[in-house]
């Protein structure tokens, strides 16, 4: 009897471990902490920047999802120009702080924008190619929402104010080091008449 107990209590105790080690806790990865990509353009008219959620792209019209009327309809992304009043700002790796450096552009940027009223502007957050896509498509919205949170700081009008990320899709450097990596991690500005 005490072998068949003991026999039942190891079995117990095997399975017991089996179970836990099978469900091993993942490695943490850096996109856990992210908010899940969208890859497609939010306005933000409606919402304060701070809290304004990310829209995924739809495939096709849903019951449920209010017809975008002409005051929340988004922008066509073809219909933004660069121009050379608006520079870039750029991020260090894995970051989307706004550096000092970069404050001043954005000023700069800023200053136009507000004496430039009829025009809106789309903000592309882009990344270097490390990382996963996943990753990247998040992090290069974060970093188009630091822009657009420190612009809109600066007095430019949040309802002009069109974002999207491309992540690592669309590099303006294709060597595999540093220095070309520190072009990539940026923040694109375009802009069309309203």
């Amino acid at each position: 009897m005490l072998t068949r107990c003991s026999h039942l209590a190891l079995s117990s105790l095997l399975v017991a471990a089996v179970v836990l080690s099978g469900c091993a806790k993942r490695p943490a990865t850096l996109q856990a902490a992210a908010p899940a990509p969208t890859g497609a353009a939010s306005t933000t008219a409606a919402t304060p920047p701070a809290a304004a959620p990310s829209q995924p792209m739809q495939s096709g019209p849903t019951t449920s999802a209010p017809t975008p009327t002409p005051s929340t309809a988004r922008p066509v992304v073809t219909d933004f120009a660069a121009i050379a009043e608006l520079a870039d700002v750029f991020f260090d790796f894995d970051k989307y702080d706004i550096r000092p450096t970069d404050a001043k552009t954005l000023d700069a940027n800023a200053n136009w924008l507000k004496s430039n009223p009829n025009h809106l502007v789309l903000i592309e957050g882009h990344c270097d190619e490390r990382g996963t896509n996943e990753y990247n498509l998040a992090l290069g919205e974060r970093r188009a929402k630091s822009t657009m949170n420190y612009l809109v700081s600066q007095g430019v009008q949040a309802n002009r104010i069109t974002i999207i990320s491309y992540g690592e899709e669309r590099p303006q450097c294709t060597e595999h080091n540093e220095a070309c990596w520190a072009k990539n991690r940026r923040a694109h500005f375009l802009v069309k008449p309203r």
